[in-house]
């Protein structure tokens, strides 16, 4: 489980293809590397991934074909970057909200719109269902980052993000028609879900 508050950035060193998947192995702050072991879960631009190797401050992580059609890990290259998250442990403190890492798609950087110490960037999404679960004022986890909801427009939603989430994240860097992955918040999801089938029912 993880919290959507992005401990770090790491740079991906290289991309290894392989039979139905593919490796890639990302240089990890120092700061992150603590008890990290092999098998341990780290969030990749919000991408629940398991650690397979570790050596220095190398660590590589194995992607299945899945995992690239749906979330925006399939079109990086050597050179980007990706948010990174550790697990969270129990007991700690929970700045953000619960997210399983589970991205449920990707959407498209429409606007832009800075300002001073703040930056508002709007998303659409690829098909309207989705938005039933983003809510004003609701939870949305973007590349793995813990946000809240600011407007919803139709298919589109924005977000306003303070001086610090620019800073620690890769968020500020996405240009218009760039991808972003999207894990919607699960309780918001179950109620939506309960409703709808309540309603249903009530009406079969």
């Amino acid at each position: 489980m993880f919290t959507g508050i992005v401990q770090g950035t790491a740079q991906i060193q290289s991309i290894v293809e392989k039979a139905n998947f593919r490796t890639h192995t990302v240089k990890m702050p120092q700061e992150l590397l603590a008890d990290l072991e092999i098998g341990a879960s780290v969030a990749n631009n919000g991408v629940c991934l398991t650690v397979t190797k570790i050596d220095g401050d190398s660590v590589s992580f194995d992607l299945m074909t899945e995992t690239l059609r749906i979330t925006n890990l399939g079109g990086l290259k050597p050179g980007d970057w990706v948010n990174i998250e550790r697990a969270m442990k129990f007991g700690a403190e929970v700045g953000g909200h619960i997210l399983s890492g589970h991205v449920y798609c990707t959407a498209k950087v429409v606007q832009r719109i800075p300002s001073e110490n703040n930056l508002q960037i709007w998303f659409e999404l690829p098909t309207p269902d989705v938005m039933k679960y983003i809510l004003t004022k609701g939870f949305i986890a973007v590349d793995g980052i813990s946000l809240t909801v600011s407007e919803v427009k139709d298919n589109r939603f924005s977000v306003n993000l303070i001086p610090e989430t620019v800073h620690r994240t890769l968020i500020a860097k996405r240009e218009v028609g760039d991808l972003v992955n999207i894990e919607i918040d699960p309780q918001t999801q179950a109620i939506v879900d309960t409703v709808e089938r309540y309603l249903t029912n009530r009406s079969a």
